[in-house]
């Protein structure tokens, strides 16, 4: 499926999916970013929906600009799968015990780890820790000093909301490992407080949504900000290669001879500096994977529905993007009011995962049809497995 160009007298913006699928308060977002001096274009993915200032499934490359909220306060979130030598016979029936297992060794929610994991005697496949952690010396002091504490413990821990551990199980019968999480309070920290510093600013004060404030390249804020902000992916990325190196433990505990074959890990919440259109852009990134030709990236459903290992086909009219996932039909206060624990039971029917009132939010009835979405993007990715869940681990 190709892209549909939606009219707009400012950058082009290109859509993947069903136009009219799309909420109004979305597309106002979308011509809001368009209108923006610094914007080269907007691609839009079929699994758009509403955001803070900007949609959640939009690619925006800009010139020379970058605006923190259209990259999320969850700097660097993203996900990690690996494919193991297990398959579906080796698994138990009952399931229940390794899920267990799997939330003694994450914490999950608010939950974190006493002390700071020991990433020296823990196989993340990751180097240059001592210089990693020598960074946060460097980040802005106010946000950094409330989240010193915490950012070591929190390494290596899940979260809440949309973030999952999982075991999943492809159709030819692998066991496969997936999780989804970021830079957990100290991303958040930043994110808001240069959120913040970008709406003071005094090329911000016309702006068509004061939540798409933008820093300028070659000035101080902007320096900070990148410094920033690429410290956080940098953080996220280790918080993932922490805690799937703390799942394989789990799982070799349980199964001996079990063998891991290399990480599939992708951001969707980040910005890169890359050239499209023979332009040095900065691609923002907001519920998005990168899809150059041949690189292999996650787009996961719900809880209870498929999930899909893709390879990009490296899509220019794209930015070489894709999606992020199923992205929500509908807010967490809707779900919460529409649907009943004994609706989760019923829609997340094989796999071992919460079924209690706390997780309704994350329903899948809340999320849009994954492989829609997948259908929808035909052009930007090849998919390469797909694998449904048989535990998931919410917090």
């Amino acid at each position: 499926m190709s892209f549909t160009e939606l009219q707009s007298k400012a950058a082009p913006i290109r859509l993947w999916g069903d136009v009219d699928a799309v909420e109004p308060q979305a597309k106002s977002q979308l011509y809001n970013i368009a209108k923006l001096p610094w914007v080269h274009g907007v691609a839009v993915m079929p699994d758009v929906h509403y955001g803070i200032g900007a949609t959640v499934g939009s690619v925006i490359a800009m010139r020379g600009a970058v605006s923190p909220a259209a990259v999320g306060v969850d700097i660097g979130c993203g996900m990690t799968a690996q494919r193991t030598s297990l398959t579906a016979d080796d698994l138990p029936d009952d399931l229940g015990h390794l899920r267990s297992k799997i939330e003694a060794a994450i914490p999950v929610g608010q939950a974190m780890h006493k002390s700071s994991v020991d990433v020296g005697h823990l196989k993340t496949g990751l180097h240059g820790w001592h210089e990693f952690w020598s960074g946060f010396d460097d980040l802005a002091k106010s946000p950094a000093r409330r989240a010193e504490a915490k950012a070591a413990k929190q390494l290596g821990t899940l979260g809440g909301g949309n973030h999952f551990i999982e075991v999943c199980l492809s159709d030819d019968g692998q066991v496969w490992l997936m999780l989804h999480s970021g830079s957990r309070y100290i991303g958040n920290a930043l994110a808001q407080y240069h959120i913040e510093k970008a709406k003071g600013l005094p090329h911000n004060t016309d702006l068509p949504d004061p939540d798409l404030a933008v820093f300028i390249a070659d000035t101080p804020q902007m320096e900070e900000y990148r410094r920033d902000l690429f410290w956080a992916q940098d953080y996220a990325r280790r918080n993932r290669a922490v805690m799937m190196a703390l799942l394989r433990q789990v799982v070799r505990k349980k199964f001996p001879k079990a063998r891991f074959e290399p990480e599939i890990s992708v951001h969707h919440n980040y910005v890169a500096e890359e050239v499209h259109y023979g332009e040095n852009l900065l691609v923002t990134r907001k519920g998005a994977i990168r899809a150059g030709f041949g690189d292999m990236g996650i787009i996961p459903g719900s809880m209870g529905a498929s999930s899909f290992i893709v390879r990009g086909l490296g899509n220019g009219e794209a930015y070489e993007s894709a999606s992020h996932g199923a992205g929500r039909r509908m807010s967490r206060n809707a779900a919460r009011k529409r649907f009943t624990a004994l609706d989760l039971i019923a829609q997340t029917e094989g796999v071992e995962c919460r079924k209690d009132p706390g997780v309704i939010d994350e329903i899948p009835a809340a999320y849009k049809d994954i492989d829609e979405v997948i259908a929808a993007q035909s052009d930007l990715v090849e998919v390469t497995a797909r694998l449904r869940q048989v535990v998931c681990v919410k917090g």
